[in-house]
C-alpha cells in the first residue's frame, strides 16, 4: 500500500510542478505583451504631444500672418494715395510755386510710389492671405490627426504599425504646410494648378495577395458602389476645382505683376510733372497710383490668394478620397480592410450625403455608363 501511495503522490508533484510551469510561461507572456503594449502607448502619446504642439503654432502662425496682410495692405495703400495726392498738388501747383517747392512735390512722390513698388513686391512674393489659408488648412488637418491619435488610444490594443502611421502622417503634412518662410515655403505662382497633398503614400507598402471571402462589412456591390464614386468625384469635383484653381491663380498671377508695374510707372511720371507744361506728365502718376490702390485692394484686401489655396486644398480632399477608396480596394485580404459598413458611412459623410443618397449615386452613375452617356460631365453636374 505504501508504494502506490507514494507513486501517486509523485505524479501529482509532477503534474503540480508542470501546471506551475504552464502558469509562469503565460504569465510571462502576458506581462510581456503587457509591456509591449506600454510602450506602444507610450510612443503614441509622444506623438500626440507632438501633434498637439504643432496644433498650437500652426494657429498662432496664421494669425500672425492675417495681422501681416491687413497692416501691409492697409499701409501701402496709405502710401500709395498719399504718392498720388502730391502728384496731383504738384501738377496743380507747377505753374504757381517756385521751383524748389516744385522739386520737393516730385520727390515726395516718387520716392513714396518707389517705396509702395517695394512693398508691394514683397507682399506679392510671399502673399499673406494664402499663407494664413495654409496655415489654417494644416491647423484643421493636424486637429483631424490628433482626434484620430486619441481615438486609437481609447479603443485600446494599438500596434506598432499605428505608430508608424501616426509618425508618416505628421511628417508629410510638415512637408505640405513648412511654416518657416525662407527656403522651405510653397511655391505662390506654380507654372500649372496641382492639388495639395498631405496624406502619405501608399506606394512601396505591400499589399495581400490572398483574397478573402467577402466579409468584414464588405460585398461585391459595395465595392462597384465605391468605383462608382470614385469615377463620380473624378469627372465632377476634381475636374470643377481643378478649373476654378487655374482661374484663380491666373487673375493671382495678373494682378501681382499689374500693381507693382503702375506704381513703378507713377514713380517715373511723377519727376516729370511741370515739365514743358505737358499734361499728360500729371495725368500718368495720377491715374497710374489710383489704379495701383484700386488693384492692391481687390488682390490682398479680396483674399485672392487664400482663394487660390481653398481650391488647391479643396481639389486636395477630393483627390484624397479617390486615394483612401482606391487603396482600400487594391488590399485583397478583407479582414486587414476597414470595415465596410463603417468605410461607407465614413465616405457619405465626408461627401456630405446620406448612405442611401450615396448608394443612389453610385447606382446612378453605374446605370449612365451602362446606357453609354456622352457628356459624362453634363450627367455628374445632374447628379450633383
Amino acid at each position: 500500500m505504501t508504494k502506490p501511495l507514494l507513486e501517486d503522490f509523485i505524479n501529482v508533484s509532477i503534474d503540480h510542478t508542470v501546471q506551475l510551469e504552464k502558469n509562469s510561461v503565460v504569465l510571462t507572456k502576458q506581462s510581456h505583451d503587457r509591456n509591449t503594449n506600454d510602450i506602444i502607448i507610450i510612443k503614441l502619446y509622444a506623438v500626440l504631444e507632438a501633434v498637439s504642439d504643432r496644433v498650437e503654432m500652426h494657429h498662432n502662425i496664421a494669425q500672425q500672418r492675417n495681422n501681416w496682410n491687413n497692416l501691409l495692405l492697409n499701409s501701402i495703400n496709405m502710401i500709395t494715395l498719399t504718392a498720388t495726392t502730391l502728384a496731383g498738388v504738384a501738377s496743380a501747383a507747377a505753374t504757381t510755386c517756385s521751383d524748389s517747392s516744385l522739386l520737393a512735390l516730385k520727390l515726395s512722390s516718387a520716392l513714396l510710389f518707389s517705396a509702395a513698388t517695394g512693398l508691394l513686391l514683397i507682399i506679392n512674393k510671399v502673399n499673406p492671405s494664402q499663407l494664413t489659408e495654409e496655415q489654417r488648412n494644416a491647423t484643421r488637418l493636424f486637429k483631424q490627426l490628433q482626434r484620430q491619435i486619441q481615438t486609437t488610444i481609447a479603443i485600446g490594443n494599438p500596434s506598432e504599425e499605428d505608430v508608424k502611421d501616426a509618425m508618416e502622417k505628421v511628417l508629410t503634412l510638415d512637408k505640405a504646410y513648412p511654416l518657416p518662410l525662407l527656403g522651405a515655403m510653397l511655391e505662390k505662382y506654380p507654372a500649372k494648378f496641382e492639388p495639395a497633398v498631405w496624406w502619405p503614400s501608399n506606394k512601396g507598402k505591400p499589399q495581400s495577395k490572398k483574397m478573402g471571402k467577402m466579409n468584414n462589412g464588405w460585398s461585391e456591390e459595395l465595392e462597384m458602389e465605391m468605383r462608382e464614386v470614385v469615377e463620380v468625384i473624378k469627372r465632377k469635383d476634381t475636374e470643377d476645382y481643378n478649373r476654378l484653381g487655374n482661374i484663380a491663380l491666373k487673375i493671382n498671377k495678373s494682378l501681382t505683376i499689374a500693381g507693382p508695374l503702375l506704381t513703378g510707372i507713377a514713380a517715373v511720371g511723377s519727376t516729370f510733372i511741370g515739365n514743358n507744361g505737358s499734361s499728360l506728365a500729371a495725368f500718368v502718376p495720377l491715374m497710374a497710383g489710383s489704379l495701383a490702390a484700386a488693384i492692391n485692394t481687390f488682390q490682398h484686401g479680396g483674399q485672392v490668394g487664400m482663394v487660390f489655396e481653398m481650391y488647391r486644398g479643396s481639389s486636395g480632399f477630393f483627390n484624397f478620397l479617390e486615394t483612401s477608396i482606391e487603396s482600400t480596394l487594391s488590399e485583397k485580404d478583407l479582414e486587414k480592410r476597414e470595415n465596410g459598413e463603417l468605410f461607407e458611412m465614413k465616405m457619405a459623410l465626408k461627401l456630405g450625403r446620406s448612405i442611401s443618397n450615396l448608394r443612389e449615386l453610385a447606382s446612378k452613375s453605374a446605370s449612365y455608363r451602362m446606357e453609354g452617356v456622352g457628356d459624362m460631365g453634363e450627367f455628374a453636374s445632374k447628379l450633383f
